[in-house]
C-alpha cells in the first residue's frame, strides 16, 4: 500500500475497505505497526512505551552474560551476535559491554527495518550490520540471538466462536469507524483440538508470523550453532482470549482507532513457539518468569554493587530492580524462553 498520495493510512486503509470489503486483524496489524514504527522513536517518556533494557542497564548486562557463559560452556567458537528488533541499540550496548568482560567481542547484527530506530541504533553501534528480515543473516558460524519485546508486536489471526462455528475476525467499517467483525468463512479446522468446544464469544489467537521466523532461527541454530533467548509478555498456549491491545502516550488505548499511530501488541503464545522449535531440531527450554530468569542470573548482586558504586542512586536502582522482577510489575507477566543447538549446554536460569 503506497504512502506517496499524501493520504494518511487510516484513510488509506478505509478506502480499501470501502472498496474491496473487510480486512483481516492480521493484515489490519501489520498496516499499522508497519507505519508506527517506521515514523517514530516509541521508547521513553516522550513516546507510548518503555522497554526493560530502557529501564535498567542490568537487563541488557544480565543477558550479555547470559550468551557469555553459553558460548564459554560451549568452548567459546567464533559466533555473531544478533538482535532482533532492537529498539534504540540500548540493550547491544550493555549486552555487548558486559560480554567483553568475559572474552566475547563477536560482529552485531541488527535486524530493523524501521529507518527512525536505525539511525538510533547506528549513532550507538556504528560497526553493525543491519538485516530486514532473518533470511540475510550470516551462515558461516554460532548465533547468539536476542528477542526482547519483539514477537508481541507481530501481526495474529484472532478466531472467534460464533453461532454459526469459528470464524476470522476481519476489520470492517461502521459509522466511519473501523471495528472488528466476525467473517463468513468457517475456520473450524484451524482450532486447537481442545478449544473447539469454547463458549460462543471466545477468541483464539494465532501469530503464523512468530512461528515462522522462529522455524527459520532454529534451523539456523541446527545447522550453525547457538542460542537464542526471547523475552515477552505473553503465556503458554493454547488458550482462549483477546490480547490485542494497543498504547499511546503510556496509556491503553482502542486498537481499531488511529492506525499507525499507536503501538499495537499481543501477547505471545510460548508454547508455539517452543513446538516449532523443537521441530527445527533445537532445545526448547521451559518457560521461565522473566523476574525468575534474572534473579536467577543475579540481579541482586548487581544491583548491590551498582548501588555501592552510585550510592546516590540506590533508591533508584532498587526500584528498576524491583520493576523488572516483581510479581505486581514485569516479573510473572514478562517470561523468557531459550533455544539451543544441538550439543550446546543448558542455559542458565532454566
Amino acid at each position: 500500500m503506497s504512502a506517496k498520495s499524501g493520504a494518511s493510512l487510516a484513510d488509506r486503509l478505509a478506502r480499501m475497505i470501502d472498496m474491496a470489503g473487510p480486512i483481516p486483524v492480521a493484515q489490519f496489524m501489520a498496516a499499522a505497526n508497519t507505519h508506527y514504527y517506521a515514523t517514530r522513536d516509541p521508547l521513553g517518556v516522550a513516546g507510548d512505551f518503555t522497554t526493560a533494557p530502557e529501564i535498567s542497564q542490568m537487563f541488557g548486562e544480565l543477558t550479555g552474560l547470559w550468551l557469555a557463559d553459553l558460548w564459554d560452556r560451549a568452548g567459546r567458537p567464533a559466533a555473531h551476535y544478533v538482535e532482533l528488533g532492537p529498539g534504540r541499540g540500548t540493550l547491544a550496548v550493555d549486552a555487548l559491554r558486559a560480554a567483553r568482560t568475559a572474552g566475547l567481542t563477536p560482529p552485531v547484527h541488527l535486524v530493523e527495518t524501521s529507518p527512525t530506530l536505525i539511525a538510533a541504533q547506528r549513532s550507538r553501534l556504528p560497526d553493525a550490520i543491519w538485516h530486514e528480515t532473518v533470511a540475510s543473516l550470516p551462515d558461516d558460524r554460532p548465533l547468539l540471538i536476542v528477542a526482547n519485546e519483539f514477537f508481541d508486536a507481530l501481526p495474529i489471526r484472532q478466531l472467534m466462536r460464533t453461532a454459526a462455528g469459528w470464524r476470522e475476525l476481519m476489520v470492517d467499517r461502521r459509522d466511519g469507524r473501523f471495528v472488528p467483525l466476525p467473517g463468513t468463512v468457517p475456520f473450524d479446522g484451524a482450532v486447537p483440538a481442545g478449544l473447539t468446544g469454547a463458549a460462543e464469544g471466545s477468541i483464539v489467537e494465532s501469530c503464523p508470523a512468530a512461528v515462522a521466523i522462529i522455524d527459520a532461527l532454529a534451523r539456523r541454530l541446527a545447522a550453525q550453532g547457538g542460542a537464542l533467548i526471547a523475552i515477552d509478555y505473553g503465556y503458554e498456549g493454547p488458550a482462549v482470549g483477546d490480547t490485542l491491545q494497543a498504547l499511546s502516550a503510556h496509556r491503553f488505548a482502542d486498537p481499531f482507532e488511529a492506525p499507525g499511530e499507536r503501538d499495537l501488541t499481543a501477547h505471545v503464545d510460548f508454547a508455539s513457539l517452543a513446538e516449532a522449535a523443537r521441530s527445527a531440531g533445537v532445545s526448547a527450554s521451559t518457560v521461565v518468569g522473566q523476574g525468575a530468569w534474572l534473579e536467577a542470573l543475579g540481579i541482586a548482586a548487581r544491583s548491590a554493587a551498582l548501588s555501592r558504586a552510585q550510592p546516590g542512586r540506590a533508591a533508584e536502582i532498587a526500584a528498576a530492580r524491583a520493576r523488572l522482577t516483581g510479581d505486581d510489575a514485569m516479573g510473572t507477566l514478562f517470561k523468557a524462553l531459550a533455544l539451543t543447538a544441538p550439543g550446546w549446554p543448558h542455559p542458565a536460569g532454566f
